[in-house]
Parts: structure tokens; sequence; C-alpha cells
């Protein structure tokens, strides 16, 4: 059992604790400072479960801790919890760090975990929270103040992996309280290294160390997580001196940054996947796809898979990738990149052909194709925009009009959620590590029950592919494992269920002064800023 289990467990003890010595010493401050980050993503919320995004997330594991954690390069690490195991197939034990208090000077204890998850398994209103990781957990077991045993339905080897997501909040400050009461900052009390001060919506996040944090000190005695959409903006700040670190800087810009003595850069090739998602069954509210008359066609040319894979075909990736994001991604035709467990090295980029494009349209009965909406995100992604309006110059090659509907991301997920588009530009952290996340909650058909589909915005639904995702979920052996993911990749491939355009490359800048250690999950920490050199 503990052979079929270890791609993404945590470092044996011994080698662990030697890791964990040698990231401490980078994290002793030599005085008191100051550390102001510019985001590029949209952040909606403080409360950890309302919105799974990436933005949302950073901000979270700044206040809050997770049972597991994640290294930069992705391997799992002791967090809240110091150890884990599988009992049985069904069974996962976590023992719990001593010593550890809540931010108010409470302590920590396996009843908080297992009201948290209780709470993020359903909270009121939320746009997308954690119920496709937590909903197959059966029975939570407080087995003593510092050890917990979770029950699953079916054996779920990546738990410890999903946990990484899960932010961990208390019973005492979040019994009763309302995401309005995260965002206020009255529930805002974690254990992580920094506690809660100020938030303005849209603009900044003020957050000050937390001496009592069980890891190493932070660097930091107070940090400044400023939320700046636009990227010249966020660059000519850095530039500036107004800020010390930024995520996403300008492409356009790079070659500047990276030859100033002012700035460093760093960067790694990351997990995030860019698509294009055809709605399948869009809502009624959702902008029609009309023949080159006006007049809606129903059912959408997207229910067909000859138009879909038309679609995907009239792309032109490399393009995209060379002349619009500038060489900050790379060319896809799945969600994982390569070197990552369930990447499928038989399934290639699919080619650039206009004209076989053209054929599969008159074959499904668009002869003259159609006119439709795509809806993008204009503030949560780079050049989103700009890839949208080259997506519509490319499919008017083979008679599909395109109109670009672009809006902030608060509107985006919303109107998202409630399937009101026709197609979108959208992206996937892949935050994982493995082919199944993507699997349960965008592609699997949606379900109260099991709490999969979460992010289905489209409602695909295919029975096959829900049965290859029961099985990888459920599979221990890691052999197994992979060959169910990889006969899922090629299944969404030839189906077109999603047309995936790029990964992206994670980059920073910082200040010269600085360094920051690039993760290969995108967020932008504080604990991981240091001063150069150490």
């Amino acid at each position: 059992m503990a052979s079929s289990l270890t791609r993404w467990m945590p470092l044996r003890a011994g080698a662990l604790a030697v890791a964990m010595g040698v990231a401490s010493l980078a994290a002793v401050p030599a005085q008191a400072e100051k550390l102001t980050i510019g985001l590029g993503g949209s952040v909606n919320s403080l409360d950890p479960h309302f919105y799974s995004t990436t933005p949302n997330n950073l901000v979270a594991f700044h206040i809050f801790d997770r049972l597991v954690d994640r290294l930069a390069d992705g391997k799992l690490a002791p967090g809240l919890a110091t150890a884990w195991r599988a009992v049985s197939p069904t069974v996962w034990e976590f023992t719990l760090r001593e010593g550890v208090t809540w931010h108010d000077g409470k302590p920590f204890t396996a009843d908080d975990v297992a009201f948290t998850l209780k709470r993020a398994l359903d909270v009121p209103n939320n746009l997308g929270g954690f119920a496709g990781i937590i909903r197959p957990i059966t029975s939570v077991e407080v087995a003593g103040p510092l050890l917990i045993r979770l029950t699953t339905a079916t054996p779920i080897p990546n738990l410890p992996s999903d946990l990484t997501r899960l932010a961990i909040v208390s019973r005492h400050a979040g019994q009763d309280a309302t995401t309005a009461d995260y965002n206020s900052g009255k529930a805002a009390i974690g254990t992580g290294p920094f506690k809660f001060s100020a938030y303005q919506p849209g603009e900044r996040i003020e957050l000050v160390a937390n001496d009592a944090w069980w890891g190493k000190k932070p660097a930091w005695t107070s940090v400044t997580l400023r939320l700046i959409p636009n990227v010249a903006v966020r660059t000519a700040a850095l530039l500036a001196g107004d800020i010390d670190v930024i995520d996403q800087p300008s492409a356009s810009d790079l070659p500047r940054l990276q030859s100033s003595d002012k700035v460093k850069v760093a960067e790694i090739a990351g997990m995030r996947v860019n698509y294009v998602v055809p709605m399948i069954q869009p809502a009624p509210d959702a902008p029609a796809v009309l023949d080159k008359k006006g007049v809606k066609i129903e059912p959408s040319p997207l229910t067909k898979q000859k138009v879909r894979e038309a679609l995907s075909l009239a792309i032109n990736r490399a393009g995209i990738t060379e002349r619009v994001v500038l060489g900050t991604a790379t060319p896809t035709g799945q969600w994982l990149p390569a070197g990552i467990p369930g990447y499928d090295a038989k399934t290639p980029v699919p080619a650039y052909d206009v004209q076989k494009a053209k054929a599969l349209l008159t074959e499904a009965g668009f002869p003259d194709g159609f006119r439709l909406t795509l809806s993008t995100a204009n503030d949560r992604t780079p050049y989103s925009v700009e890839v949208a309006q080259a997506l519509a110059q490319m499919w008017s090659r083979i008679g599909v009009e395109v109109a670009i509907d672009a809006m902030p991301f608060s509107v985006y997920s919303t109107r998202g959620a409630k399937s009101q588009f026709s197609a979108y530009l959208g992206s996937w952290s892949n935050n994982s590590m493995e082919g199944t996340g993507l699997l349960r909650d965008l592609l699997a058909t949606r379900s109260q029950q099991t709490g999969w589909g979460l992010y289905n915005w489209a409602q695909y639904s295919n029975p096959a592919l829900d049965a290859l995702t029961t099985a990888a979920i459920s599979e221990v052996d890691e052999a197994k494992r992979d060959k169910l993911v990889l006969d899922a990749v090629k299944l969404v491939s030839s189906d077109v269920a999603i047309i995936p355009l790029y990964h992206f490359k994670n980059i920073w800048a910082t200040r010269a002064t600085l360094r920051y250690d690039p993760r290969i999950d995108e967020l932008t920490l504080a604990t991981d800023v240091h001063k150069a050199g150490k």
C-alpha cells in the first residue's frame, strides 16, 4: 500500500528535517522589513472556502495554514499535519502539529479540522469551492486532540495532495461566520505566518507578521498585497520602486527587465493551461449561436464533435504563443504539461489545418459557418483579451464570426457558474499536480451527491469519461492509475470536450536586492521572498 502512494508523498523524516532547516535559514530577518507585492489576479474574497482560485488561495495561505503544504517544486511537505498515512485503502490518518495557536492565542486542535471539512463543503452562495475533494469523505473521526481520521467511500490515494488546497479555519471564529465576516477580518483568524490587518476590495490586503507562527519567523513584519490587474501599471510600479515584487510581468517588457540591474526575474515552467470551452448546454439566457442571417441555431452547433474539432484545427497555437503571449507559454493539446503524471506523449498539439476545419464544418452541416460569442475575463490571466481576439481572427477564416465579450473576473465567474456563455476562454491551474483534478472538477458530469463537476459550466456529460475518472481517482496502483488517466486524455482529445491552447510559464520580477523562489503552482507567497544572497 505504501509504495503505491508515494509519488507526491512527503520526504522521509530525516531528509525533510534537513530541507526544512535549510529553507528556514533564509527566512530569519536581519531587521524588521515591509514588503509590497503587486498581484495581477483578481481576488474576490478573503473567505478561504468561497471560491477556489489561485489569487484567492494565495491570499488565504498567508493567513491560514493547510494540513499538507507544497514545496516550490510541487512535492508535499508537512503543514498543520506533521505526518499522514493510509491506515487502510479507505482510511487516512493525520497526526497534527503540537503547540500551534490561532492568531487570537487559542489552541489549534483536530476539532478545527473537523469543522473546516464540514464548513468548506457548502459555503452559502459560493462560486466553486471544495465539494469535489470533501464529499468523498464519509466520516471524520477526531481520534484525539491532535489526531484525525478520514474515511472515504472509495480509495482516494491523492487525498493528501488534494488537501494542499484547503485552508484550515477555526471553529470558534468560524462557527456562525459568513463570507462577509471573513472579508471584514472578524473571522479571518488563522494559524498562518501573517495576520489580517485590512482589506480594501479590488485594491489591497494588509497583513502583519504572526510572531507566534509554528514555522520560521517571516522575513517581513508587514506585507501589502496590491491588486493591480493592468500589467503595464504593475511593471511600471516595480521599476519606479513603489512595489518590491510582481507576478506576471509584461511579456513585452521581459527583455528590458532581464537586462536591468535594478530588477531580477524568476521563472519556471508552470502547470496552468489556457483553453476554450464550447458550451454543450448553455443557459437559456446565454448568448445564442446564430446563423449568418441572425437566426438562433438549435441545438447549438457546438454540441457536434466535428464542429468542436473544426474550431480546434483552425487555431494556430504556435502563432498565439509566439506573437500574442510573446514566448511566455508553450502550445499544447492536453491539460497537463510534459513530465507530470497523466501527460500523454502520444497526444500531440493539434495541427493548424484551415482546409480540414472547413471540411469538418461542411460535414457537420454548417458550410457557411455561424456566429458565436466568446467570453473571457479581462483581469485574470495575461493577454486573455488579446488571445480571444486572435482566436476570433483565426475562426473567421473558416466562416465562424466571433463577438468578444470581455468582463471583470467577478462578473465572469458569476456568469460562468450560471452557464451564461456560448463559449468561453478559461484556464486551469492543475494544482493537484496530476490528471484527475481537472477530470473531476471541470469535465465530470455535475453531481450534487459526489460534488463532481463544480466548474463544469458547459454541462458536458460523457458516461465513458465519468467511468474512467471514477476508476482513476480510486486506483491505488500508480501504473494502473496512469493508464486510466492517459485513456481519459485520449477520450477528451477525441471528443474535443475542451480545446487546450497552451501552458503558461510562471514569471515573477523583484527588486534586485530581493530573490523569489519560483513556484510550479504559481502561488506568490511572502514567505518565499528573501533578501538577495540569503
